[in-house]
Parts: C-alpha cells; structure tokens; sequence
C-alpha cells in the first residue's frame, strides 16, 4: 500500500513538473514570436534587420519601379548608381533644365567617365555632357549645350563619389517644340526615363 502511493505521488510529482516545462515553453515561444516580445524580441529585430529606424518611403520600403519621394523619374544603372529626376523646367529663354540628385548606392566610389560627351574637345572628363533628351514623336534628339568655352551646361566634376554618398545634377538642353510636353531623359550606360516638361 505504501508501495501505490509512493507511486501515485512520483506521477502526480512528474505530470506537475511536465505541466510546469510545458507552460515555460511557451511563454516563451509566445515574447520570441508574434506578439513582439517587449523584453529581448524588439531590440534583437531591430540590431538583425537594421532597419527599424528608417523612415517610411525610403528605397528599401518603396516599390522597384516607384522614384524616391519629390522625384519625378529614376534611373538605375550598373553598381548600386541612381539618378532620381527632380524636375525638367522649359526656360523662357528656350532652354530646357533637368535637375536630379545622383546617388551612389554601391560598395566603390563612382567617377561618371562613361557619362561624358564622345566630344573630344569637352574639358571636364567627369560630367554628364552625354545626356540627351529624346522626342519620341519628333523623332528628335537634343544634346546637352556648350558654353563659349566648350564646356557643357552641366554638372562637372562627378569624382570620387563615395557609397552612400549624393550629389544634385543637372544639365540644359535646346528646349523642344512647345507642344512637346514629354520627353525620355538618357544618360550612357543608364536606362531612359520618360518625364514631363513643366513650365
């Protein structure tokens, strides 16, 4: 009889342990999983993904084929490059002005060699003088302008673009018909990208 109880006890001993392990087990699968975890869960999600902190709209939470926010086009290139098109202004004086922000997003720093005119007389070896605005209906190319000195009207001097680093950009083209209000934008070794003329 001592024997039955002894035994008795020892189960009722290890189904209270089994009971204790098991409602252990998931407390904690429940702070590690879904609900957040408010003592360890937050700070480990955030130090793993790294990006807790970022702002809604930045690159990383916006669709592939949406520009950054104030832009009005993007273009992608080789190497983490990208130029995000602020705005294309047709100028009383007949010129046309895109301005746009270059963003080195890759792991090297960035010289815009490939960006320049096959000009050879061109003076900054590091531009985008060979930019074009394209008239698909016109069926018409426009070239970036000279000044008297055989520079172009653009952004000069694009070296050593560090990662991570940004430059604003610009350059002025002959400004289309005025019933042209949509052009394509190109750069060498970049993708076109197709803006409206405001102004």
């Amino acid at each position: 009889m001592t024997m039955r109880h002894t035994t008795k006890a020892r189960r009722g001993a290890a189904a209270a342990v089994l009971a204790a392990v098991m409602a252990l087990t998931a407390a904690g699968c429940g702070d590690d999983g879904g609900g957040g975890g408010k003592a360890g869960g937050d700070g480990a999600g955030t130090r793993a993904s790294g990006k807790a902190s970022a702002p809604p709209g930045e690159a990383e939470n916006r669709p592939q084929d949406q520009p950054p926010s104030g832009a009005i086009g993007e273009m992608k290139g080789p190497d983490g490059i990208a130029v995000a098109i602020t705005s294309v202004v047709r100028d009383e004086g007949g010129f046309v002005t895109v301005n746009g922000t270059l963003t080195n997003g890759g792991s090297r720093p960035f010289n815009a060699i490939h960006w320049l005119s096959k000009e050879t007389e061109m003076k900054s070896r590091s531009s985008v003088s060979g930019a074009s605005l394209v008239d698909a209906s016109g069926k018409k190319r426009y070239l970036v302008l000279r000044d008297t000195d055989g520079e172009c009207l653009c952004s000069t001097g694009l070296t050593n673009i560090k990662p991570n680093e940004s430059r604003p950009v610009f350059a002025q083209f002959p400004a289309p018909p005025a019933d042209v209000t949509e052009v394509d934008f190109q750069l060498p070794t970049m993708p076109s990208v197709h803006v409206k003329i405001s102004g």
